[in-house]
């Protein structure tokens, strides 16, 4: 753990934004984030602490810096009131310089959203909503550990409409405990029917220590084999596509024009500060990055704060070949991919000289192509993305 000193600035005098609120209602059975549901800290403390981080960073950031997205993320977001969201954006636009059109989203879970809270949210600047629904199915909602069922996602969606909020996401998860390959089709097609901006489709993955993991290891789950797996994934980039979405990332898709401004960041290496317990930061200096995280517990993150200030754990000064190997592999999982004009601007030499082996072997097995300056995997075959991308690491 180290205290930061005012030295450096992000790149291009340009940044993002991103608040960890690590507060749930109830732990979901599958999620490994750094949330809880019982940390006994009030939200209106944990809100003072958040903005209290936001006003000490700024003073150690050297000149004036304009803020582009801004990102709240959990842990569920939508159990904090509208007017401490507020707060949040306010404090964003007075010390970073947020701009009047950036994009500002909010995570939220069905369950914890009304007509009035979504109104609330709304009025205070949030322009861009992401809500959790994850399956339309109440029975895997059930054992997901979700606090929502299909009927509250269906109504969430519709207070959210009628809040005003015209740039909308959805989070579905596929490859579920007994899921069929039908089955999903079936929860894409309810996914259409309530038109959103932006989908998020992941397949499930049992993680280390949560509950679902233990379940799945005493024999009590079982997930849909790689085989399935691959077939729903490709359904949904069949399906999503044909209703007019354009798959941008490997589990992302948007409508022309609606790609999240902030996910794309991270996977182009640019600039984010995060604040709150647990929130992870990268600045593009120097010369080549680094990257350090706050405290994983909230009432530890507090207490340092009111103490020492700012703090950084595992903070970690990139070399050159950490920051092209990272162009490759967050670059690769776009389906842009890596603009190799770019690369040579920014390392002084041509990606050929650097991994020239590695590119001519996946050109080789067409699992990468070439069109213009950039390089990228196709579309179809980013459900192998693990086998191109290992090679950068």
């Amino acid at each position: 753990m180290q205290s930061p000193t005012a030295t450096e600035a992000p790149i291009r005098n340009s940044l993002s934004l991103y608040i960890h609120v690590p507060f749930c209602v109830k732990k979901c059975a599958y999620c490994d984030f750094a949330s809880s549901a019982d940390s006994g800290i009030s939200l209106e403390l944990y809100v003072d602490g958040v903005i209290r981080e936001m006003e000490l960073r700024a003073e150690l950031l050297l000149g004036r810096v304009a803020g582009r997205t801004l990102y709240l993320g959990g842990g569920t977001p939508s159990l904090l009131p509208p007017e401490l969201v507020a707060r949040f954006i306010t404090t964003a636009r007075e010390r970073y310089g947020l701009a009047p059109d950036a994009e500002i989203t909010l995570e939220a879970n069905p369950g914890t959203v009304t007509p009035e809270s979504l109104a609330g949210f709304r009025a205070a600047g949030v322009n861009r909503l992401s809500l959790g629904i994850q399956s339309f199915d109440d029975r895997m909602l059930a054992l997901l550990g979700r606090v929502h069922t299909a009927a509250e996602a269906r109504q969430a969606v519709a207070a959210a409409r009628g809040a005003g909020f015209d740039n909308l996401g959805i989070d579905l998860i596929h490859s579920l405990p007994g899921q069929t390959p039908n089955a999903w089709r079936e929860e894409l097609r309810q996914l259409l029917e309530l038109g959103p901006e932006h989908i998020s489709a992941y397949g499930l993955t049992l993680e280390e220590g949560t509950p679902l993991h233990r379940l799945g290891e005493e024999g009590g789950v079982s997930l849909p084999d790689d085989e399935v797996g691959s077939l729903m994934y490709g359904m949904t980039a069949e399906v999503l596509g044909a209703a007019g979405y354009e798959q941008y990332e490997i589990a992302n898709f948007s409508r022309p024009g609606r790609r999240s401004r902030h996910n794309q960041v991270y996977w182009q290496r640019e600039s984010c500060l995060g604040f709150g317990a647990a929130a992870h930061s990268f600045l593009r200096t120097p010369p080549f990055g680094r990257r350090w995280h706050n405290p994983l517990d909230p009432a530890t993150y507090l207490r340092i704060l009111g103490t020492d200030g700012v703090t950084e754990e595992e903070s970690a000064v990139l070399s050159r070949g950490d920051a092209m190997s990272e162009s490759f592999f967050l670059g690769l999982r776009m389906t842009d991919g890596v603009d190799t004009e770019r690369f040579r601007e920014e390392f002084g030499v041509a990606v050929e000289e650097v991994y020239g082996e590695e590119i001519d072997d996946l050109l080789g097995a067409a699992l990468l192509q070439r069109h213009g300056s950039r390089l990228s995997i196709p579309a179809p075959l980013l459900v192998l993305s693990n086998q191109v991308l290992v090679k950068f690491v």
